[in-house]
């Protein structure tokens, strides 16, 4: 029997307690305004730090980023003001492409208003009818819902299992015309990274076409920051789909996509995404292309944000804590055995102001909640020592629960 609920707030309220509303009764770290909480914890004379924001490089507050989306507001505006097919494009767009083009390595890029959009509308795009995706089970959100947005059949194989695609590739290849392999470069909520040397030869001997996702690895792998292609010492070019952002490591917001020079031609073009949407406001255009500028000038900061998470990893796990499959760059979870005791850890950290939200129900396993750390050129080794230190210190949850409670009283 078929339930009925007609009032689209009673579905809402439904929906929302199945994805876990009753853990946030007691305690709800989501959604904290981070600039008014560092001003009312520093008011009272203590300290806090954000491990929950992917500023890898410390650049979002750069003098010369602020300086460069202040003088484009005032010169052009805030912006784009229409399509870049339809209605013209700025002055600027086309020179950060090009700049961004030459520091991976590619022969042309295209940028989008959303990293989550690029995904969505380039994996829908691509693939048609008699095609396949191959995805990684553990695929970010945004390469699921551009894999649903096609006719296109989804086949999943075992994170990081390149044994298991390639068995998978061998049995199904046949049966289609088109097959694209997505994988993510540094997977967001475990931290690993994917074996690409094996995944291009896999690849190959298949016939087939590779996206990789590097929203998470560029600014973070290789000895200049340039991503996966860097740390491995391979080519770009053998890649057919490069997928990044420009909300992390260059501390603004859009995504763009990174390919030859006909592939990009063609998107530009038909593309949905990018022809039915406006383009990146000037500001933001301007803020990313100087954080471009400051990483290909300030490359201490690559390896300061590999001395960070190199600590911390190290700490962790002299300490005991599981930090899953991480090889120690931008991203390290903590994992904990329910989300009960993760919220617990993640309310212990923010009272002695260490801001890291947990996460359960949505993004990761219900079996395998996290605190994840970002880790950031900008952050301190007494920071990363003390937040590992209350973790491993930290009090059960009962003990916990008791303490807040007197706390409020």
């Amino acid at each position: 029997m078929v339930v009925r609920i007609n009032s689209l707030a009673d579905y809402a309220s439904k929906r929302f307690r199945r994805a876990g509303k009753g853990y946030l009764e007691e305690y709800d770290p989501f959604f904290v305004a981070i600039d008014s909480a560092r001003r009312e914890v520093e008011a009272q004379g203590k300290h806090f730090v954000s491990f929950a924001n992917y500023d890898y490089l410390g650049i979002a507050g750069h003098p010369a980023v602020k300086a460069a989306a202040g003088t484009a507001l005032e010169t052009l505006g805030v912006g784009a003001l229409a399509s870049r097919l339809v209605g013209g494009e700025r002055s600027t767009h086309h020179g950060f492409e090009e700049s961004l083009a030459q520091f991976l390595g590619v022969e042309s890029v295209l940028t989008l208003v959303s990293g989550y959009l690029t995904n969505v509308t380039t994996i829908s795009h691509v693939m048609n009818t008699h095609d396949a995706i191959f995805i990684d089970e553990l695929s970010h959100n945004s390469i699921i819902c551009g894999a649903k947005g096609t006719s296109a059949t989804t086949i999943v194989f075992r994170h990081n299992d390149l044994d298991h695609l390639d068995a998978l590739l061998r049995e199904k290849r046949a049966t289609y015309r088109h097959v694209l392999i997505v994988v993510e470069a540094l997977y967001s909520m475990d931290g690993d990274i994917v074996d690409l040397p094996r995944l291009l030869e896999i690849k190959d001997r298949h016939k087939s076409w590779l996206l990789v996702d590097e929203a998470h690895s560029i600014g973070v792998l290789g000895q200049d920051g340039r991503g996966l292609c860097e740390y491995f010492g391979i080519d770009p070019a053998q890649i057919d789909l490069i997928i990044g952002t420009l909300s992390k490591t260059f501390a603004s917001c859009g995504g763009f996509i990174a390919a030859r020079a006909p592939i990009v031609e063609w998107l530009r073009y038909t593309l949905p995404g990018f022809v039915f949407s406006v383009g990146l406001s000037p500001v933001i255009v301007a803020a990313a292309h100087t954080a471009l500028q400051v990483v290909k000038k300030e490359t201490w900061r690559v390896e300061r944000l590999r001395q960070n998470a190199d600590l911390f990893i190290e700490l962790a796990r002299e300490a005991g804590l599981d930090t899953g499959p991480a090889v120690g760059r931008g991203v390290v979870p903590v994992l904990f055995p329910d989300s009960h005791e993760t919220l617990a850890a993640s309310r212990h950290l923010m009272s002695h102001g260490y801001y890291v939200p947990p996460i359960f129900q949505i993004g990761v396993p219900k079996n395998q909640p996290r605190l994840r750390f970002f880790l950031s050129a900008a952050h301190k080794s007494d920071d990363i020592r003390n937040v590992v230190g209350l973790l491993a210190r930290r009090p059960n949850r009962a003990a916990f629960s008791t303490q807040a409670a007197s706390a409020a009283t």
